[in-house]
């Protein structure tokens, strides 16, 4: 009788099996990102929201109406959690108005009046 050694794949970590898979907002992200969407929809200045969770990055799109394009993203893109901060929020033409490491930070931008929609 012979023996046949069969080489096996290593073993994926947790770290490598999220890498291969999609980007997502925990639930404590969403929480805050929800918190600061649902002001401003009872302000009466966002209607819609759109979630993406691609394989780089998630993205939580903010529109006034659901026929237009984007008002504002807020993104989380892990390949930069040690350079400039990870949470994003993007204007419409691709202006990065605030970037960092903690995303409570990052979603103060909204607290200023002069990017509030009149």
């Amino acid at each position: 009788m012979s023996s046949n050694i069969i080489n096996m794949p290593p073993r994926l970590t947790s770290s490598e099996v999220r890498k291969a898979s999609q980007v997502a907002f925990d639930r404590i992200e969403l929480g805050q990102i929800l918190g600061v969407y649902g002001r401003m929809v009872s302000q009466g200045h966002w209607k819609d929201y759109a979630m993406d969770f691609l394989s780089d990055r998630a993205i939580f799109s903010i529109y006034r109406k659901a026929s237009e394009h984007a008002l504002y993203r807020i993104e989380k893109t892990p390949a930069l959690k040690n350079r400039q901060g990870q949470f994003s929020v993007i204007a419409p033409g691709g202006l990065i108005l605030k970037r960092g490491h903690d995303l409570k930070t990052v979603l103060r931008v909204f607290d200023k009046k002069k990017f509030q929609v009149r």
